[in-house]
């Protein structure tokens, strides 16, 4: 029986950023083997880029390095895939950072950091991946968000301005971009187990005493998974969301919902 969803992104050129591992390395693998060609990039994590490479369809993803907080490194990222493919289709601004504190706590070299990679690495491949999709005739791209950037967390100021900033960022750039036939949407993720949370569940001693640390109540679903995210973003960079635009997609397990 043939897989309607087979394919969903045949011939769609794509970058995803922060693809070493976690959510990032989901999404490169889940929009290569839906036919995509992918430009999977980190900072610096080369031999996790390799991994993400290994686990998708062989010659469907290139690997280049390139810190999201420097206009340079992400111009040439974007002239990369333009010049390795012809053009660029999609776009997932997915690199990331947390630090856990209230703002007393969080020094101003860590609040710099998470505004530096979060919300500056969003803004600058926005400001070059449209251009490049403009070229293109129109393109889909996607940032990830949170669901710290919707509502208010406890110990997570720092990271809840920035991913606020990059929800209403989405929303503004969207509708600068309707005409241009570029959708911008946000992913906003929940609890999702990944190399970022895995410190947070080693120190609790398990997901589930996690969850309780947390609050059980909250995560009426409990922890999701990276796939479960990569599915969002597929959705969102397929022909399947041509009517969707400055959408902020909560994928939660249900934490937003009460």
């Amino acid at each position: 029986m043939t897989n309607k969803f087979y394919d969903r992104l045949a011939g769609k050129i794509a970058v995803v950023t922060g693809a070493s591992g976690g959510i990032g390395r989901a999404v490169a693998v889940s929009f290569a083997k839906e036919g995509a060609k992918v430009v999977a990039t980190a900072r610096s994590n080369t031999a996790g880029l390799k991994e993400t490479q290994s686990l998708a369809p062989r010659g469907s993803i290139e690997v280049k390095q390139a810190n999201v907080t420097v206009a340079a490194e992400v111009e040439s990222l974007i002239a990369f895939a333009e010049e390795r493919f012809g053009r660029l289709d999609i776009l997932v601004n997915n690199a990331g950072v947390i630090r856990v504190g209230q703002i007393p706590d969080t020094s101003e070299a860590d609040w710099d950091e998470i505004m530096l990679t979060n919300l500056k690495g969003t803004f600058l491949g926005l400001k070059y991946g449209i251009p490049a999709m403009k070229r293109a005739g129109g393109g889909s791209i996607i940032n990830v968000s949170s669901i710290a950037g919707v509502v208010g967390q406890a110990t997570l100021a720092a990271y809840s301005a920035s991913k606020g900033g990059i929800s209403m960022l989405t929303k503004a750039t969207a509708m600068d971009h309707v005409r241009d036939k570029i959708r911008i949407n946000a992913l906003c993720p929940g609890l999702i187990e990944t190399p970022m949370t895995q410190p947070y569940i080693e120190h609790a001693g398990s997901k589930d005493a996690l969850l309780e640390m947390m609050g059980s109540w909250m995560h009426p679903m409990g922890m999701g998974n990276v796939d479960q995210i990569a599915a969002g973003a597929l959705f969102l960079a397929s022909d399947e969301a041509s009517y969707v635009t400055g959408s902020l997609m909560i994928i939660d397990g249900g934490y937003t919902a009460q």
